[in-house]
């Protein structure tokens, strides 16, 4: 019993190894969202931003004219992290873990781990963040969320 319990797992691993390599993972295809308008991130200095997948990110004003949009959850226990600009650090609260401005992680549990990180884009004075589609066809644009003007009409 052991014996074939023990040859029916080996082989699901090899045709399950097999398959990854015979149909690789293909691209995601990705689109741009608009997040807000420059001068009012500069003024917050940072803030944060719902995807409509329901992903929070963190955008950051890393200089005037620079921006950065890292993922708000710690790759260690999944906790939310913040900005804090007077450290010029990324902080998760759940054990001490510090992220550098560029989010990687440089002390805690989080060390040597980076935060996931969103391209930007900024084109006359507006900031658009890089998402990937499938996650906009998930979103439910019969339900108030992001932007009123992807509702149908008739809703509310």
């Amino acid at each position: 019993m052991a014996v074939g319990a023990g040859l029916v797992a080996s082989y699901g691993t090899f045709f399950g190894f097999a398959g990854r390599y015979l149909y690789p993972a293909r691209d995601t295809a990705t689109a741009w969202l608009y997040v807000v308008r420059t001068i009012e991130l500069e003024q917050k200095g940072s803030m944060s931003y719902r995807t409509p997948s329901g992903a929070t990110v963190v955008i950051a004003v890393q200089s005037p004219g620079e921006y950065l949009a890292l993922s708000s959850v710690c790759p260690h226990l999944g906790c939310q992290v913040h900005w804090e600009a007077a450290k010029d650090r990324f902080f998760c609260p759940c054990h001490n873990g510090v992220f550098n401005a560029e989010g990687q992680g440089t002390a805690g549990p989080p060390k040597g781990q980076s935060l996931l990180r969103y391209p930007l884009r900024v084109q006359n004075g507006l900031l658009y963040i890089e998402v990937p589609v499938e996650s906009l066809q998930l979103a439910r644009l019969d339900k108030p969320g992001h932007d009123g003007c992807l509702h149908p009409r008739g809703t509310t």
